[in-house]
């Protein structure tokens, strides 16, 4: 009697791909890739990074767009700025025309994170990093909250704890 597959079941078929066509070097331990990315010699200044960034936030109308002075405190960035998208669509066209704005100045991102999900989508400049969110992820994370905590002066901050005490 003849064996093969248990009835009702198909046989597994076996994929064997080559093991080099001859175009594809193999990358070995003491092969790396670079990439590089081309700047600009003088660099754009954060000033025209952030016109070029609102301007691109303007012309999709992004909505509650914050620009947040984060210099002193962190040294990953002068500027961030941060901006709502109606849908997820909406962010990843806001985010795409940052990057074809910025890129007019011969200016390449940095990075870009979270295109293929387009609930937050961060775009590295540099000096500026754009944040296009969805407001529900926005409200969440509160990053405005977070990058500001401590800007209100002294004086201020010790009349409202003294109103809130009252």
């Amino acid at each position: 009697m003849a064996r093969g597959p248990p009835r009702g079941r198909r046989p597994r078929l076996r994929y064997n791909p080559p093991r080099n066509p001859g175009n594809i070097t193999p990358l070995t331990s003491t092969t790396a890739q670079v990439i590089k990315t081309r700047i600009p010699d003088p660099v754009p200044s954060a000033d025209l990074l952030l016109d070029t960034v609102h301007n691109a936030l303007d012309n999709l109308k992004a909505r509650d767009v914050v620009r947040i002075d984060v210099r002193g405190k962190t040294s990953v960035c002068d500027y961030m700025v941060i901006a709502s998208g109606t849908s997820t669509r909406h962010v990843k066209s806001i985010a795409d025309e940052v990057i074809k704005d910025v890129k007019t100045l011969d200016y390449q991102p940095l990075g870009v994170e979270g295109e293929r999900e387009a609930e937050w989508v961060l775009v590295d400049l540099g000096d500026v990093v754009v944040h296009v969110m969805l407001p529900r992820v926005r409200e969440f994370y509160a990053l405005e909250r977070l990058w500001t905590v401590g800007d209100q002066p002294p004086e201020e901050a010790g009349a409202g704890a003294a109103a809130a005490e009252r």
